[in-house]
């Protein structure tokens, strides 16, 4: 899946730091700069070249080492260079950040949940639901299990936490975690937890969009407003069970989605066809 090229001096220009999972953070920044003044670079970034693009250099790990050479008017530097896949890029630097960066519980949460994701990517016999038993599955699974421990005990959490921030990690996609990103409060564990919880989508956005804006003092509260705010709207029994069904619909997995299509297709297609009369 990966092959080291070697260690190169690489032009800071040269590198693509875009579609980072968390923006850098101005304190480590700071640090570094005062370590880079006194001693120098002391360990390289990691980059992948990127054949099929022109051979685009893509940084890995070492987003604060770049800034920080940047700030002090570098040009260049010192990288070990990778061939690799998307999937080995990317647990590259998701692992890089959970065993050295000092992780809110927003971007732990995030970085959890799709370390989740990108594992059973490349090793789908390790997803829920398709487990096969096989030595090369357990061995999978195994690691699994080994590394949430390994994060808890490093993080001092629960397993049960970790679990929980994964969830909530899963349920939040970029524009949900840019909002987080503006609130003037830190978004606490508590508060992914209650995300993670909310079964509509369009409901936990709104919460995100109140935190951002600082109009609540954490998530519970934001929702709790919320659900006031419908229950006074809903003026009439078919805006609660159009809610109802919202919810459940949210919350059902694919296969259930899909079951319930097919179980109650020509009443859809009856309901679609009428013009729909509310009433009725």
């Amino acid at each position: 899946m990966a092959k080291l090229m070697g260690i190169q001096e690489l032009p800071l220009r040269e590198i693509d730091t875009s579609h980072r999972l968390r923006p850098v953070a101005e304190l480590a920044v700071t640090s570094l700069m005062a370590s880079l003044m006194e001693i120098g670079q002391q360990s390289e970034i990691h980059v992948r070249r990127v054949r099929h693009q022109d051979n685009r250099l893509v940084l890995m790990a070492g987003a604060h080492r770049i800034e920080a050479h940047s700030r002090l008017g570098c040009t260049s530097i010192s990288a070990k260079v990778w061939e690799c896949t998307d999937d080995w890029a990317q647990m590259a630097e998701i692992d890089d950040n959970l065993a050295h960066a000092e992780l809110n519980p927003l971007d732990l949460s995030v970085f959890l949940a799709r370390r989740k994701t990108v594992y059973e990517r490349m090793y789908p016999s390790t997803k829920q639901g398709v487990f096969k038993g096989n030595q090369h599955t357990i061995n999978k699974v195994s690691d699994i299990m080994s590394f949430t421990k390994s994060v808890a005990e490093q993080r001092d959490l629960s397993t049960r936490q970790i679990e929980r921030l994964v969830a909530a990690g899963s349920a939040l996609d970029n524009e949900t975690v840019a909002l987080l990103r503006q609130s003037p409060n830190r978004v606490t564990l508590s508060d992914l937890q209650t995300l993670g919880k909310c079964g509509d989508a369009t409901a936990r956005r709104k919460v995100c969009e109140v935190l951002s804006r600082g109009e609540a003092k954490n998530a519970k509260a934001a929702l709790d407003a919320q659900r006031e705010g419908l229950g006074k709207a809903a003026i009439s029994p078919i805006d609660a069970e159009t809610l109802k069904i919202k919810s459940a619909w949210t919350r059902a997995s694919k296969a259930a989605r899909r079951r319930f299509v097919e179980d109650y297709r020509n009443e859809l297609e009856t309901l679609l066809g009428s013009g729909g009369s509310d009433e009725s």
